[in-house]
């Protein structure tokens, strides 16, 4: 299985506004000795058994129900609503997504791995700090109580995902 590795996001990553505007921000990458193109790889992210379950628990418990072909027709740039998910950002490499609840952002991203013929697979998130009703505007930039308690979990996740993703390619 390809080793995941936690780094910095790439210059050009969609996800650098929010890493920028203080947002926490997160990024994960495997290489792989083959390539892969980027709809390739959305699809197989979002196909995923591990993402299924998500996908399942959003339809049920969101009213948010999506397939595998939606998760095709997104990996190929047809579709711009995929289960909880609105696409913010699209480039030829790379693929952001803006959770119902604003908040949220999910980032997939394919570069030239190292290794020549090989493909470096990126995901990441962005979780913005809650605004201040008043203002309109996130008055902190650091997060919540819960968000603390959950970011362990949430981590563990994006791995995980990531991992499967990475091993359903391989």
């Amino acid at each position: 299985m390809p080793h995941l590795q936690p780094g910095p996001l790439p210059t050009n990553a969609l996800l650098t506004n929010y890493a920028n505007a203080g947002a926490y921000t997160d990024c994960f990458a495997t290489e792989i000795a083959r390539t892969v193109s980027h709809a390739e790889f959305v699809e197989t992210f979002y196909t995923g058994r591990l993402f299924k379950l998500e996908r399942l628990l959003l339809g049920v418990l969101l009213s948010k129900p999506s397939t595998d072909r939606q998760a095709r027709q997104l990996a190929a740039g047809e579709l711009n609503e995929f289960a909880a998910w609105r696409v913010e950002a699209r480039a030829e490499d790379q693929l952001l997504l803006c959770a119902i609840d604003g908040r949220t952002r999910a980032w997939l991203m394919v570069s030239a791995a190292e290794e020549p013929g090989g493909t470096r697979r990126y995901f990441g998130s962005a979780l913005l700090p809650p605004t201040n009703a008043s203002t309109g505007n996130a008055d902190k930039p650091k997060m919540g109580v819960l968000f603390k308690a959950l970011l362990g979990f949430h981590n563990r996740y994006s791995r995980a995902l990531l991992n499967s993703a990475a091993r359903r390619v391989s």
